[in-house]
């Protein structure tokens, strides 16, 4: 596919003429530089017109391999720190976040959900914890979108890390729907016809 191939098919969102956005996806973002496709997918999470960042990505979470739920969830513990995550853990008991990350109501098989498998890294000592793809795979989407809500709260940049994390992997965008693909091509299109790339 040529570079004009591209740009014929980002014309189409850029004019509000969107295709098939899943193979539009499948045929632009192997030639589209990675920042531009970060930043298109960064436009999709924080559109009003796709569901929250914290849905969506733990939507994409669960349609991921355990070496890449493993990167999101070390993306967005890094955007809560130490401090934090052990605030949130401290909060432990019923439901909410407590409840899936404390073990409340939610095993994983780990001795307590995340929480345990975080509190277990936590006392590892020094810096953020790094989660395993093992242990990734047996953490629950919804868990992700409750992490994902706190660090969207404490860091909103957790979405711009996401992001490149998920241009790198054009599938896990392709679980996100046609509207945020369609969000990220007219993106791109704005991004092509500025001349940014």
């Amino acid at each position: 596919m040529s570079w004009n191939d591209i740009g014929d098919i980002l014309n189409q969102y850029s004019q509000g003429q969107a295709g098939n956005a899943d193979d539009d996806f499948d045929r632009v973002a192997p030639h589209a530089p990675r920042q531009a496709v970060s930043q298109g997918v960064a436009e999709a999470f924080r559109s009003p017109e796709t569901a929250p960042f914290p849905n969506m990505l733990g939507q994409m979470f669960g349609k991921a391999a355990p070496n890449q739920q493993a990167n999101i969830l070390n993306s967005l513990l890094a955007s809560l720190g130490p401090a934090v995550l052990s605030g949130v853990l401290s909060r432990g008991g019923g439901g909410g976040l407590g409840g899936l990350l404390g073990g409340g109501g939610m095993n994983t098989g780990m001795g307590g959900g995340l929480g345990g498998l975080l509190g277990g890294l936590l006392g590892g000592g020094g810096g953020a914890p790094q989660v395993t793809p093992e242990q990734a795979s047996q953490i629950p989407p919804q868990a992700v979108e409750e992490l994902a809500r706190e660090a969207e709260q404490q860091d909103p940049s957790v979405i711009d890390r996401v992001s490149e994390f998920a241009a790198e992997n054009p599938t896990l965008v392709k679980g996100l729907g046609a509207a945020a693909i369609g969000i990220a091509l007219s993106h791109l299109a704005k991004q092509k016809r500025g001349g940014l790339f």
